[in-house]
């Protein structure tokens, strides 16, 4: 298997494409489609080695099949919009072709993601003899590697479980997002929500904050958000009691979030304007910068990772696994800022295990079902090095010490 097919050309999708064409013992043949022919020209130029490229409505499921008939792929990596994971896995299916993605599928109409609708999806896979790999980005995916490593090889048992994700940098822009912005907004604006003991517990959006102390970063105010890792690490975890995802925001994001909020330009139902339906969140996008023209200049680190505690031999331990990476370093290897580099990292090592059967079954899977050793060491060479700390008696202590 050597073939591969990425629909999507954003900024994660850059990434993707141009770390596949930097190994091509491994990816002989690639293709990048979008939407937009000229997205995927723009990618190309970037890339070290010749890709092909082609155009293809993601919604459209008969013109995706036509398109993987024509390429026949080993492996689509979807890095297009959450909305499409679904016509992406149809096509997927009707073609007889194996399916990885980085984010899980929420409709377009309500701010909510879950797994259910991609999991219902399991016997079908099954059936047609393919692979369907979820959430192979970086939160989700990295991070639910960190905690299969964790489980595999640190502790007996893991009982809670805080994914911490920081962004550090400066962009020098008043208000922007790092990543799709409808998708981001969305994912802010939602309410909470954590697992304990057993229940999903809701809280309202942005309702509960902490101050923790990051790798390479330093103390930063972070938040309490509900993340699609959450719902399958629930499942995969044995003798999980908690856990909980936190995000830093800055002031001005906060500032700008609140007003943004309390005029009704976050909402995504359709209102009507001079005669015409539009939806205030797909307006908001189009005013606000896309994240690939943050990259230059775009200064600091990310700093994310997982931090546990369990036991091991029968007494109490606590680690922490993290990656940071540098936002100046990752625009002078492939002109992305950082939270597009560790988003499209790490699905062109997912696809290296993959094609060379590290990464096997038939179905559909979260990448914490999978060996955790051989994909980290793997991404560790292609730019997102990972490393494990002990967590000292009183480290964390804020942190640990929210009531939730």
């Amino acid at each position: 298997m050597d073939r591969v097919l990425i629909i999507g050309a954003g900024a994660a999708g850059s990434v993707v494409a141009q770390k596949c064409a930097m190994d091509r013992d491994t990816f002989k043949h690639i293709t990048l489609a979008s939407r937009r022919l000229s997205s995927c020209e723009k990618v190309a130029a970037l890339c070290q080695t010749p890709i092909e490229i082609a155009q293809v409505d993601a919604d459209d499921v008969a013109a995706t099949v036509a398109l993987i008939k024509k390429v026949k792929p080993d492996l689509l990596i979807n890095m297009a919009l959450p909305y499409q994971d679904l016509p992406i896995m149809d096509a997927c299916l009707e073609a007889g072709t194996n399916y990885m993605d980085t984010a899980n599928y929420e409709p377009r109409e309500e701010a909510k993601f879950e797994y259910s609708w991609q999991w219902a999806y399991h016997d079908r896979f099954v059936d047609k003899g393919i692979t369907a790999i979820l959430g192979c980005g970086f939160d989700p995916g990295v991070t639910n590697i960190y905690c299969a490593y964790a489980q595999e090889h640190l502790f007996d048992e893991i009982h809670y479980i805080d994914i911490v994700d920081c962004n550090a940098g400066d962009h020098g822009k008043a208000f922007a997002t790092n990543f799709n912005p409808e998708i981001n907004l969305r994912e802010v604006t939602q309410r909470g929500k954590y697992w304990k003991e057993g229940e999903w517990i809701e809280t309202d959006p942005l309702a509960i904050k902490a101050m923790i102390d990051y790798p390479e970063v330093g103390p930063r105010a972070s938040y309490l958000l509900y993340h699609e890792e959450e719902e399958s690490l629930v499942k995969n975890i044995r003798g999980l009691k908690q856990i909980r995802f936190w995000m830093t925001f800055g002031e001005e994001y906060i500032k700008h979030l609140d007003v943004l909020t309390n005029v009704g330009m976050t909402r995504i139902d359709p209102v009507m304007h001079k005669g015409v339906e539009i939806i205030p969140m797909e307006f908001l996008k189009t005013l606000l910068p896309e994240p690939s023209s943050l990259a230059d200049d775009y200064t600091g680190k990310t700093s994310i990772g997982c931090i546990f505690r369990g036991l091991k031999d029968g007494k109490p331990l606590a680690k922490m696994i993290y990656n940071s990476t540098d936002h100046a370093e990752t625009f002078k290897e492939v002109s992305a800022q950082a939270v597009s580099y560790t988003t499209g990292v790490p699905p062109v090592s997912g696809a290296k295990m993959f094609f060379t059967g590290e990464w096997s079954g038939k179905g559909v899977f979260n990448v914490e079902q999978f060996p955790a050793k051989p994909f980290l060491e793997d991404v560790a060479k292609r730019g997102l090095p990972w490393y494990v700390l002990d967590v000292a008696d009183g480290e964390h202590a804020e942190l640990f010490g929210v009531e939730t």
